[in-house]
């Protein structure tokens, strides 16, 4: 009984977290919500349908910045599968005539310049929604509206500025319907990003929102498809239980919104940062989508200089050592640098070994010529495994381009983080890094034009501090900080 685990004590926890300096967690722990401002009463889930519920038009939900916050959640979930015109039309019209829908996406690839869609689910109300089935294979797989036909009749509701949707990571959606042929307006809300401007800390995918939130807790991908090699594509899981999975992220994606929107409304500064995330949401979205233009021959060339200039360095290297050795192994570099040359061992890693990173080479390289080969050999192997070698297989097949994803709300900085691939890291202090650069080129009859704020940070701490040092620099055009050092010094 003594070990059963049981709640843990907030109090202390919070007290060692706030002495040791662990803010994150003391905010977490402080914002925990088992208490939910919102809590979804307790739900019964009836079977997945394949039949209209009895009362299937309601009143539609009023547009954008008109809405009135209700309590999210409703006390059953009315969960529909369409696999019928008649469903599909009557779910259409109600689609039309609301006022906010959420929408979402089930695909066959996280790659979102790749995806394509398995079905679409639509909630135009707490604890109503439905699922369109259209490319499940399954062995059981029933027989499903054509796919082509389906797109047609939504492509009007969906590129209709007027018919306000929302949607978790609305971004992502928006490319798969484009690799489609649709161009998704009227996004007003992402639930993604109302919690990214609200709690920044706190993880914004939709299970923990939902959870943190609504007090729910839903089917993850995990249960649907499996894990790892046994992990089976979306296309392939039973309609019934793709259903209720993407009828319930609809549904949920709906409540959350319900409940951290009003929360938005209520603080003008935070509800106009979430309104600029939104607009970026969508420079976003046409940044990506366009890509940028690479010359993969130059790539190419590039990587065979700089595999020759590798091979060279590893010569080198084993001159100096008096033997040959792998580069890249902590342990016998260890070896060469401490046991035969008898380099001043500068630190020691946790477990007690001599270390070799960059920092102890950097300090090394200042009197050694071999520490000084080492970091010119991992500065060009990364370079040419990240990006000369990597680059060419990453444009994507139609578009020739790189399309590079922004993650918008990762960083708790409010910047934006670049992957697949990283476009933010690219080298520039060596000759070999601007080189890489070069390989991003424009299109016939267009040129690349670089622009940048000019001490965007410092104009905006004048502005708002009004300080009279600052703003007589500004105004005079004299080094801002030279003026700022001749003030403080």
């Amino acid at each position: 009984e003594a070990i059963r685990i049981g709640q843990p004590q907030s109090e202390p926890l919070k007290a060692f977290y706030e002495t040791y300096g662990f803010k994150g967690l003391a905010k977490a722990l402080g914002g925990d919500e088992r208490s939910s401002p919102n809590p979804r009463p307790p739900v019964t889930k009836p079977g997945v349908k394949g039949s209209p519920a009895n009362d299937l038009f309601s009143e539609a939900e009023t547009a954008l910045g008109d809405e009135t916050p209700a309590t999210p959640g409703a006390s059953t979930l009315d969960y529909d599968t369409i696999l019928t015109w008649d469903l599909f039309n009557t779910w259409l019209a109600r689609v039309e005539a609301a006022g906010l829908v959420a929408v979402d996406t089930e695909t066959t690839s996280l790659d979102e310049m790749r995806a394509e869609i398995v079905g679409i689910s639509f909630s135009v109300k707490p604890g109503e929604a439905a699922y369109i089935p259209l490319r499940h294979a399954g062995p059981d797989a029933p027989e499903q509206l054509p796919f082509d036909e389906v797109l047609a009749k939504l492509k009007p509701w969906l590129e209709n500025p007027a018919r306000h949707k929302l949607g978790q990571h609305i971004k992502y959606d928006r490319h798969v319907f484009a690799n489609h042929g649709i161009e998704v307006q009227g996004y007003v809300h992402d639930t993604m990003l109302q919690s990214y401007v609200l709690e920044v800390h706190k993880p914004h995918g939709l299970a923990s929102l939902a959870e943190r939130h609504l007090g729910r807790h839903g089917i993850s991908y995990e249960d649907l498809c499996g894990k790892g090699a046994h992990q089976i594509p979306f296309a392939q899981v039973d309609v019934a239980k793709a259903a209720e999975y993407s009828c319930e992220d609809s549904d949920q994606t709906l409540d959350v919104h319900l409940a951290l929107w009003p929360q938005l409304q209520a603080d003008d500064k935070l509800k106009f940062i979430y309104e600029l995330e939104i607009a970026s949401s969508e420079a976003l979205y046409r940044i990506e989508r366009n890509g940028v233009l690479i010359d993969a021959p130059t790539l190419a060339r590039q990587s065979h200089e700089l595999g020759s200039r590798i091979h060279a360095l590893e010569q080198q290297a084993y001159e100096i050592a008096g033997q040959p050795f792998n580069l890249s192994s902590p342990k016998q570099l260890g070896e060469i640098f401490f046991d035969k040359l008898g380099l001043p061992v500068i630190k020691k890693t946790a477990t007690g070994a001599r270390s070799t990173d960059e920092e102890v080479l950097e300090k090394l390289a200042e009197d050694y010529p071999l520490p000084a080969k080492i970091l010119e050999h991992r500065g060009l192997s990364k370079l040419k495994g990240t990006y000369t070698d990597k680059l060419a297989q990453l444009a994507h097949p139609k578009t020739g381009r790189v399309h590079t994803h922004y993650a918008q709300a990762v960083a708790v900085t409010g910047r934006l983080s670049s992957n697949d691939p990283n476009l933010q890291n690219i080298p520039i202090r060596t000759p070999e890094g601007r080189k890489v650069r070069e390989a991003f080129v424009a299109p016939a009859g267009s040129v690349i034009a670089s622009a940048d704020y000019s001490q965007i940070e410092l104009r905006i701490m004048a502005h708002i501090s009004g300080d009279a040092a600052l703003l007589k620099a500004f105004h005079e055009g004299v080094d801002v900080h030279r003026a700022t050092a001749a003030e403080v010094f």
